[in-house]
């Protein structure tokens, strides 16, 4: 499964030349269709090699481009990767790095070490991917979850703080971003301040889908820009009763709760939809689409085997997601990087891909993915990072970061120093620990960590 990086770059320029794909830097620039659901874990797709599940339209989309098997989230947990998406920067680099606001609630009673103070909203002084696309002649849209906007107003229908809102932060419109990390319902009426009762009874995926789809028609003599932010897979559990029945009929789910297992079929489904529209609309040779998750699964309904741990955790389980990019003349159909890749990467990525430079006064820290995507180069980058210091929805996970270099992670713990080493090649499930069996790598890979973190300015517990 886990090829070398040259010898990916060597398959795909042969199949470039094979396919007579075009890769002129003239050609025009294309829409961006960001899709990012929540809470899909790294093996809740069919094409991820999970054979219970359903997901032919997503399936489609990987068989159309390339697929990654190494990409991470910034962070365990929603916000932090949200913030990190818009703007390019690390969550320890933003000051938030748990979901908003903090949930200093769950510090354990037994806990020697408070969370590290936070933001509950991304500052607008951020300059975001929506506000370098629309000063660019995009049409910009975002249709979901934001989370990123201080927290919810008592009896306001999820509002949140208006100064954070995605109107704010260069988007033209925006249907159901709010402070909300979850919705009241899936079905209508959603009671969400923005996203107003339409169909009695309709589900919210289909719903969001049909607002893309529109936004697309609205939009198609001008390049536009389109972030669906899935709310689902989030809690609450609710899906189209059929699908639920489904799957309640099969004895096959091991850990995969019926209810879940229902809800990514019906994600598939809806943006199967969407797919079908750019085809419709002749818009999809022009469109850049990118596919990924916030975070790891919520462990009480997903069956994350072989990874360890879920959401909440910087073990694999909690930050290891799906990524699938489809960019046709550029990305060769049914292609599979093997490459470490992180959240932070799409910024540059997308301005990469519609000919737009990085602002050289603004730190980045991600890195663009098109040479990948081409099979023109490879990454300069030698490891992808994590901070994780405050606490999650459950009691158990400790405070800490991690580095990923090669194919060594290293996860060090706050509250008593100690280091936890794996080789994800040889161990993917983080079960054997060679932190003393390699202590001179552990060292160095601390030393590593020790000196991002103090580039970024993070805050420790």
């Amino acid at each position: 499964m886990f090829r070398s990086h040259f010898q990916f770059v060597a398959l795909t320029s042969v199949l470039l030349l094979a396919l007579n794909i075009n890769v002129a830097a003239d050609t025009p620039q294309p829409n961006v269709l960001l899709i990012m659901v929540d809470d899909l874990g790294w093996m809740d797709l069919r094409c991820q090699g999970n054979l219970r599940l359903t997901t032919p339209h997503i399936d489609q989309l990987a068989a159309d481009g390339m697929r990654f098997t190494n990409a991470y989230a910034a962070a365990p947990v929603c916000s932090p990767t949200r913030a990190a998406v818009l703007t390019g920067l690390a969550p320890a680099r933003l000051k938030i790095t748990n979901h908003i606001p903090d949930q200093a609630r769950f510090t354990p009673e037994n806990a020697t070490l408070g969370p590290a103070r936070m933001l509950d909203h991304l500052p607008v002084e951020h300059v975001t991917i929506a506000e370098r696309l629309k000063d660019a002649g995009y049409a910009t849209g975002f249709f979901g979850k934001w989370h990123l906007a201080g927290e919810r107003i008592p009896n306001k229908q999820g509002q949140g703080d208006l100064r954070f809102y995605p109107e704010r932060q260069g988007f033209d419109i925006n249907l159901g971003g709010t402070a909300m990390g979850g919705p009241f319902s899936f079905f209508d009426p959603y009671n969400l301040h923005n996203l107003p009762p339409k169909k009695k009874g309709e589900y919210m995926p289909n719903r969001l889908a049909d607002e893309v789809i529109k936004f697309a028609e609205q939009n198609q003599g001008t390049p536009f820009f389109a972030c669906l932010w899935n709310y689902t897979v989030h809690w609450p559990m609710e899906a189209p009763n059929a699908l639920i029945e489904k799957y309640s009929q099969r004895t096959d789910l091991g850990r995969l709760d019926p209810r879940y297992a229902a809800m990514i079929e019906a994600l598939d489904g809806s943006i199967g939809k969407i797919l079908a529209a750019l085809d419709r609309l002749k818009l999809s040779e022009d469109t850049l689409v990118i596919f990924t998750s916030d975070n790891g699964a919520f462990g009480g309904v997903s069956d994350l085997a072989p990874l360890r741990a879920a959401k909440g955790y910087l073990y694999e389980g909690g930050i290891r997601v799906p990524q699938i990019i489809r960019w046709p003349g550029h990305v060769a159909p049914n292609t599979v990087c093997d490459e470490p890749v992180i959240s932070m990467d799409f910024f540059p990525t997308i301005l990469d891909a519609v000919g737009l430079k990085l602002d050289p006064d603004t730190p980045q820290d991600g890195e663009s993915l098109v040479p990948i995507l081409e099979g023109s180069g490879k990454l300069q980058r030698s490891a992808i990072y994590f901070h994780y210091p405050n606490y999650a929805f459950h009691q158990d996970n400790r405070l800490g970061s991690a580095i990923r270099k090669g194919n060594f992670k290293l996860i060090e713990r706050f509250d008593d120093k100690s280091v936890e080493l794996y080789d994800l090649t040889r161990d993917i499930g983080e079960k054997q620990d060679l932190a003393r069996e390699r202590p001179e790598l552990a060292e160095q890979l601390r030393a590593d960590l020790h000196a991002w973190r103090k580039s970024v300015d993070a805050e420790l517990p």
